[in-house]
């Protein structure tokens, strides 16, 4: 007998569960939701996430951030909600916890087919939310394109959004640095025709 695809249940429980659980869930105003991408994603995807992190880990640590790929939680309280973010960069060390960070600067989603659309919507809308949040990118893993979100510095409830492709930067402001797309798909469109 099978798991149904969501199970309503309290944040304690999900908690609880979630060290236990064979496969990772996300929580979504008291509904796990299981990761259909565990079983495994792709090459493409495992590169451009370790990519990121690789390139921004070490001015993090110089700044004392933390860097994490999608093995954290990221937890909206004011939705009720708990995500695992492909990359997130929380600089305000005094904030979350051993299980979950709540302050994130940079969320990073690589996009899949089976995750695409709660990217660019469902979880832009949550993530858009938090006031520590500077960046959100959405990355494609089969041509060089990235989605670059940023909030608006001189009104700071709106988002500004711009398409990068082939070649050009990114700004990281929490960490002063810029991420090219060079860094981001290095290694992985060929890696993906082999």
């Amino acid at each position: 007998m099978t798991d149904p695809a969501f199970k309503a249940m309290s944040v304690e429980e999900y908690l609880r569960s979630e060290e236990n659980s064979p496969i990772k869930r996300e929580y979504v105003a008291g509904f796990v939701y299981p990761l259909h991408a565990q079983a495994g994603v792709t090459r493409g995807h495992s590169m451009i996430a370790m990519n990121i992190a690789a390139t921004l880990h070490p001015q993090a640590r110089k700044q004392g951030c933390r860097l994490h790929l999608s093995d954290m939680r990221l937890r909206i309280e004011e939705q009720n909600t708990f995500y695992y973010p492909d990359v997130m960069l929380v600089c305000d060390t005094k904030t979350g916890g051993n299980l979950a960070e709540t302050a994130p600067c940079l969320l990073v989603e690589v996009l899949s087919e089976s995750t695409a659309q709660v990217d660019r919507v469902g979880k832009y809308a949550m993530y858009t939310g938090l006031p520590s949040l500077q960046t959100y990118l959405l990355v494609h893993q089969d041509e060089r394109r990235v989605v670059e979100y940023t909030r608006n510095p001189e009104h700071p409830t709106q988002w500004d959004m711009r398409e990068v492709i082939q070649d050009g930067k990114l700004s990281i402001p929490c960490l002063g640095v810029a991420l090219t797309l060079d860094d981001i798909f290095d290694g992985v469109l060929d890696a993906q025709s082999s």
